[in-house]
């Protein structure tokens, strides 16, 4: 999948991250205008049953999660062989980022 290609009532945008099993896009409802972040299984895990139940798994577990620093999942798509985790969308940088780059080291408790 790339930016511009549509998934459930989802239109992707630019990429935002990626990882072992998926690339996280920005995305928007097409029907709602709401923006959002979508994790799209990587194609190469399609055909295994294996990795999209644990993806679906995640999708269940982390739905059930209500924390404020916990992003929460909104949708799941599941479309031919695509599968997707639909997600708020969080502005600023990345974890890594803060942690590698912003602010490596120690962190005092309250932060």
């Amino acid at each position: 999948m790339e930016p511009g290609d549509r998934i459930g009532n989802y239109l992707l945008g630019e990429p935002i991250a990626g990882g072992g099993m998926g690339m996280v896009y920005r995305g928007t409802h097409t029907r709602l205008g709401r923006e959002v972040a979508i994790k799209v299984l990587l194609p190469n895990f399609a055909h295994n049953e294996k990795v999209r139940h644990r993806f679906q798994q995640e999708a269940y577990v982390q739905a059930q999660l209500k924390h404020p620093n916990i992003v929460q999942v909104s949708d799941m798509v599941v479309e031919d062989r695509n599968l997707a985790l639909v997600m708020e969308l969080i502005e600023g940088p990345s974890l890594e980022t803060v942690l590698t780059e912003q602010k490596p080291g120690p962190w005092p408790l309250d932060e």
